[in-house]
């Protein structure tokens, strides 16, 4: 029997959400028949407009770069000497890294999204749970528990901390301390928009860093239509204000409604639950004979995770628990 605390393996457990064709390979359906709880994706995406021809077959030039810094700038309220590279998603930026620093050891807080470890791992680096090290992970909120970190724990000479799911919690954010020496904060474009399949993530850091980080990931990071809806939706305050509302009010109808058939609240954000039940597989295989699809963890059998659902999956999830 595996326990939450349990130190991960990021060669063997790289698992993640997603994965409706395991589902589907299991328990039958067609795509379209399934609601994807299992990530912790907005339901509610950004309203994607405005595109233009030349967006789709020109290469992306330095004024559309310009543009969506300048909003993610404002949106974030990055420091003026901090620098903002955009890329192909935070989990291009993630794989990158590593290579910041010499190798060494890193220490990364069990459990916690696993890509970090495993891009570690993968340039020869020694991944541990506590104590110093060359390298630091902080994944604020914490995925999959919420947990939320603080400005002394940045404390390793390369610290990463990826606020993918933060956008929630603005108030938390620490991009303060992007300017310092060694700190790298990642942006995460798809979760809170909700727009996961145009692969758009940023890195904040002191401009030499982004430098070096900036020529390990090319030129042409980010594509013509990312950097269209980048910019757009960075720039509409008043959307993400009502969203954080709208997702604060389904979490809670989501916890109700859980606690209501026995799971415990653990913690997590507005975008994903994390609950204990008595056996995280049994209540998997249960949603997913309702063609369901949720989140459970190789180090723990009681962790069960869910994202938001749709408008119109509120009643089939009800009728699946």
């Amino acid at each position: 029997m595996t326990h939450e605390t349990d130190e991960l393996n990021p060669r063997s457990q790289r698992d993640h959400g997603g994965g409706l064709d395991c589902a589907m390979g299991m328990h039958g359906g067609a795509r379209a028949d399934w609601i994807d709880l299992s990530t912790g994706i907005n339901p509610h995406p950004y309203p994607v407009e405005g595109l233009s021809p030349e967006d789709w077959t020109s290469l992306p030039d330095h004024g559309a770069f310009a543009q969506l810094c300048a909003a993610a700038r404002t949106f974030w309220r990055v420091p003026e000497t901090a620098a903002i590279l955009p890329a192909a998603g935070a989990s291009a930026l993630i794989a990158r890294l590593p290579a910041l620093a010499p190798v060494g050891a890193v220490q990364i807080t069990m459990p916690t999204y696993n890509e970090h470890a495993a891009a570690f791992t993968a340039q020869g680096w020694k991944v541990q749970p506590d104590g110093a090290a060359q390298a630091r992970v902080i994944v604020h909120p914490n995925n999959p528990d919420g947990r939320i970190w603080q400005s002394e724990d940045a404390d390793a000479p390369l610290t990463v901390i990826d606020e993918s799911f933060c956008d929630v919690v603005p108030e938390a954010s620490l991009i303060r301390l992007s300017d310092r020496p060694g700190v790298v904060v990642l942006k995460s474009f798809g979760k809170f928009w909700g727009l996961a399949g145009l692969r758009l993530g940023f890195a904040v850091g002191q401009p030499a860093l982004i430098a070096r980080l900036n020529d390990l990931t090319g030129p042409w990071a980010a594509s013509g239509p990312a950097l269209r809806i980048g910019t757009q939706a960075l720039n509409d305050a008043s959307w993400a204000k009502s969203t954080r509302a709208r997702l604060a009010k389904e979490a809670n109808r989501l916890d109700a409604l859980m606690t209501g058939k026995g799971a415990q609240l653990v913690g997590g954000t507005t975008l994903f639950r994390l609950y204990r039940v008595d056996s995280a597989l049994a209540w998997q295989d249960r949603l997913a004979r309702s063609q369901i699809w949720s989140r459970i963890f190789p180090y723990s059998d009681t962790y069960l995770r869910l994202g938001l659902p749709p408008e119109n999956g509120w009643a089939r999830l009800e009728a699946a628990l």
